[in-house]
Order: C-alpha cells, then structure tokens, then sequence
C-alpha cells in the first residue's frame, strides 16, 4: 500500500494548536532534558500567526500533519533587500529522509520568489552535535555564512 502523498498548504490563523504542538517539539528536541508544552506556546504562536508578519507551510499525508516550516520576511543592505528567515523547520522524526522537509524547503523557496525576496537565511543548530541538520541545509543549496548570535531584550 502505498504512503498518502505529501500535500502542502500554507497555515492559516487558525492553526495555531497545530503550530505550537510543532514548535514545543522542535524546542524539546533542541534541548535534550527538556519537555516543552504545547499549550505554553499556544498564545504565542496565536498572536504571530494572527498578525500577518510570518507565513508559514504546513506538511501532511492525508490527514496527519507531519511538518512545518516558519518564514519572517527580513530586508538588509548585505542582503540586497528583502528575504525570508527561516524561524522553524519541523519534520516527525519517523518521517525524515523522506523529502518531507525538502518539500517545505522547495515550498518557502517558491513563496519567496514570488515576494521578491533575494535570499533566505537560517541559523542551523551548533555543530557537530547537529551535523545532520548542516548537511540538509547544505544539499538544499545553502552556504555556511558564519554562526547566528543573539541578544535576548
């Protein structure tokens, strides 16, 4: 038998529960000891897809969502204008290696092409701990830029 295919769409307001149980996932499997709650991001996750700033694809096979991706729309001089930031990119782990996170990738390269945007940009996680991730990013055409800092206000 085979898998439903993947379809894509784009998230809309009202799917924030959806984004926020992806998002709580993502978050514990970055930091190993940690459980984070969906319902803790929920109201978070409500107000940025209510107000319009960040697109995001939800990934499915028939009914069951299998993964999202999260895009801001930047601009910088560097960057020669406006492009996407990847803020989140989640597959089910019984499901990579199997073009689901690619499809989202070729999805958020599609949606920025049609803004405009000249780029889009991510922050992959420290290495080697995440060399799987690097390697992802890398075959689905991006380069090494230098790592990622922030400052929390």
């Amino acid at each position: 038998m085979q898998p439903d295919p993947l379809m894509i769409r784009q998230l809309r307001a009202d799917d924030a529960t959806i984004v926020a149980s992806f998002v709580a996932r993502l978050l514990s499997e970055l930091a190993p000891g940690t459980e984070v709650e969906s319902a803790g991001l929920l109201p978070v996750a409500r107000t940025v897809m209510e107000g319009g700033s960040v697109t995001g694809f939800l990934a499915s096979r028939g009914d069951m969502p299998v993964g999202l991706i999260m895009l801001n729309e930047c601009a910088a001089v560097y960057a020669g204008g406006r492009f996407g930031e990847i803020s989140e990119l989640y597959v089910d782990p019984a499901l990579r290696s199997l073009g689901v996170a690619a499809g989202l990738m070729e999805k958020a390269a599609q949606h920025g092409r049609a803004k405009g945007w000249k780029r889009l940009e991510v922050g992959a996680p420290s290495q080697p701990d995440w060399a799987r991730t690097l390697q992802f990013y890398l075959k689905n055409g991006f380069a090494e830029t230098g790592p990622r800092l922030r400052r929390l206000l």
